[in-house]
């Protein structure tokens, strides 16, 4: 539970077999200064698939997504609204970004986020496709 808020940590649910997927939740992980609350979830894995079963219409959905809240009150956030949330959890610099890229209209901004998932696997190069969690990172993985 996130004490300061009184609310259930929120969770990234990720692409596990994706190298830039992996790379965007290093990231995450490296830049969480903060609260390091954020839980972390591969989306064919338990945590990934309840979330899918919770919410069918994100069935066909190809995303990061963003969960917030649980029961009756949880919301999700997929496409450029995932990477939004997620530069607003970060905070600081990041959180000024997630700020600005609100003022994008949603259309440009999931235009922008398709391109990039499009060719996801191409800019990855050939970096591992599986997130490495440390020890003080595990406990934050569902899965």
């Amino acid at each position: 539970m996130n004490a300061t808020a009184g609310r259930p940590p929120s969770l990234l649910v990720y692409d596990g077999d994706c190298a830039f997927c992996a790379r965007s939740v290093q990231f995450v992980l490296r830049h969480d200064r903060r609260q390091r609350t954020l839980r972390f979830a591969a989306r064919d894995g338990v945590a990934g698939r309840a979330v899918r079963v919770r919410h069918p219409e994100l069935a066909s959905v190809d995303s990061m997504v963003w969960v917030d809240g649980a029961g009756e009150t949880e919301v999700t956030r997929i496409r450029a609204d995932a990477v939004l949330a997620i530069a607003e959890y970060l905070g600081g610099p990041w959180r000024v970004l997630a700020w600005l890229g609100r003022l994008v209209p949603r259309p440009v901004r999931d235009l922008a986020y398709g391109l990039i998932a499009r060719f996801r696997r191409r800019l990855a190069g050939r970096a591992p496709a599986c997130v490495v969690f440390s020890a003080e990172e595990r406990s934050r993985a569902l899965d």
